[in-house]
């Protein structure tokens, strides 16, 4: 037998059952049987004439019948035909009214209240629904503003981080006026305007071991939008506690991952990364880019996840991780079950309480990640060292790309991948000093050189972005 799928707009028509197996030889044996078994669809997708309305197309597994044999297309028993119809954006008057919203939110959420899967009474589950964000950057910007246009009446903004340039380029919530601001104080601002009604808790800080269960015990759901390991791991650790879905996205330069964890009885963060990776090991978006749309598709990803947990409707995402490819613009899913040995969510946890997440992430207090004196040179002591005209060699060990975008005159590129394979070019004996953007791929690179027999090497601290701020502005931040 065939699959039809029946797409939300016509399920009023077939007692709202989504998927209806039907039998056929062809495709429009197919939605015969479709329409004989639901007669009031058939208008909906003949005309008087009995032929496909223009506005609906219809599709065999994925390929549209127009393209193939149209009604004759042969079926075989297994195929899934799609019935995909136009979407207007049209909608009619609201009739009813109901204290739990005022006149101008029944205005307002007009378009939810005419959906039966929302009406009244869904919208004032998002009315009363109190959700914790964490973090007002990529993935918190369209959270931030779709969570708020879709009426959910209590948002608790966790970030301590304020506006800068470079975060315009991905972060749609702050505009070039914000600047310099709070990102609390600028995701506020655009989230109030977006709806006046809804009421937003402020927390100008980092969630740490020992605030995050006081800062997320009142929210119903927590949406992770951190970009790092030990928060991470610490929002998916208080919200097993907790008993809190967790809203699970991360992104990175083109692909993303969504999910939702700490959901009923599905797994955890844990469940599918039961350990971090070593530090550095994977760049951040700050060292590996990010396309701008990204933040966008994976944060509206889960603003749904959230929105249909509190409405009860649908199926979530728990128990499947969505993957994204941007540049082949694919979704592939992937099954996540519970782990029972699982240390925070399996049968027998060991983890009862909230741990040291930097250490757990095996990042060291920053009195021991650098050394004080040696081994390393800073901006303006480099700069001397070129006014001085010494000797040295300046090693960028950046991808080519930011190569073009920015340099320091004077400096010979090596890919800090290239290096292990480009030793022979440089001089053991040589004072060489490694440069990369911010000094984290370039320390790397330092403690390459020394393992193999490199005596003097040192790493400039900052990188190129404390160049430009230290040295020569003229040299542009990315």
């Amino acid at each position: 037998m065939a699959k039809i799928l029946i797409p939300t707009a016509l399920r009023q028509f077939t007692e709202q059952s989504d998927t209806v197996d039907v039998s056929g030889a062809t495709v429009s044996d197919a939605l015969n049987a479709l329409t004989a078994r639901y007669p009031d669809i058939k208008k909906n997708l003949f005309n008087d004439q009995g032929k496909l309305r223009s506005f609906v197309n219809v599709y065999v597994n994925d390929e549209d019948i127009r393209y193939l044999d149209k009604g004759d297309t042969k079926l075989h028993g297994s195929e899934t035909i799609s019935i995909v119809p136009s979407i207007a954006g049209g909608a009619t008057a609201v009739e009813e009214q109901a204290q739990a919203l005022t006149n101008d939110e029944i205005a307002r959420f007009s378009r939810h209240l005419i959906l039966p899967e929302v009406g009244m009474q869904g919208q004032t589950k998002l009315k009363h629904a109190k959700v914790a964000m964490i973090g007002a950057g990529g993935l918190g910007a369209p959270l931030g503003l779709y969570l708020a246009a879709a009426g959910v009446g209590r948002i608790g903004l966790v970030d301590f981080d304020v506006v800068d340039v470079s975060n315009l380029q991905r972060q749609v919530i702050h505009g070039t006026s914000d600047i310099g601001r709070k990102k609390l104080d600028s995701a506020a601002d655009r989230m109030t305007d977006i709806n006046p009604n809804i009421r937003i808790d402020k927390f100008d800080a980092g969630l740490t071991s020992e605030n995050a269960l006081e800062i997320l015990r009142d929210y119903d759901i927590v949406v992770d939008g951190t970009d790092n390991f030990p928060t991470r791991y610490l929002v998916n650790d208080a919200c097993v506690i907790l008993k809190k879905p967790n809203v699970y996205g991360s992104i990175f330069r083109f692909e993303g991952q969504a999910t939702v964890f700490a959901y009923e009885d599905g797994p955890c963060y844990r469940c599918l990364y039961p350990e971090p990776p070593p530090p550095g090991l994977v760049p951040s978006c700050a060292e590996g880019g990010v396309l701008g749309i990204l933040p966008g598709v994976i944060g509206v990803i889960q603003a749904t996840e959230a929105v249909k947990i509190i409405l009860g409707i649908g199926d979530t995402l728990k128990g499947r991780l969505l993957l994204y490819d941007a540049l082949g613009m694919k979704f592939r899913e992937l099954k996540l079950r519970r782990d029972k040995e699982c240390p925070v969510c399996g049968d027998h946890p060991t983890v009862t309480k909230l741990i040291d997440y930097q250490q757990f992430c095996g990042i060291k207090p920053m009195t021991q990640q650098a050394p004080a004196t040696t081994g390393v040179i800073d901006a303006l002591e480099l700069k001397q060292k070129i006014d001085r005209g010494d000797k040295f060699v300046l090693l960028d060990v950046r991808e080519p790309h930011e190569y073009q975008i920015a340099r320091v005159p004077g400096s010979i590129l090596i890919p800090l991948g290239d290096l292990p394979k480009r030793l022979n070019e440089l001089d053991k004996d040589a004072d060489i000093v490694a440069q990369c953007k911010s000094g984290g791929r370039s320390q790397k690179a330092v403690d390459l050189l020394k393992q193999n027999g490199f005596q003097h090497v040192r790493n400039m601290t900052g990188g190129i972005t404390a160049w430009s701020d230290k040295v020569d502005p003229s040299v542009p931040k990315y």
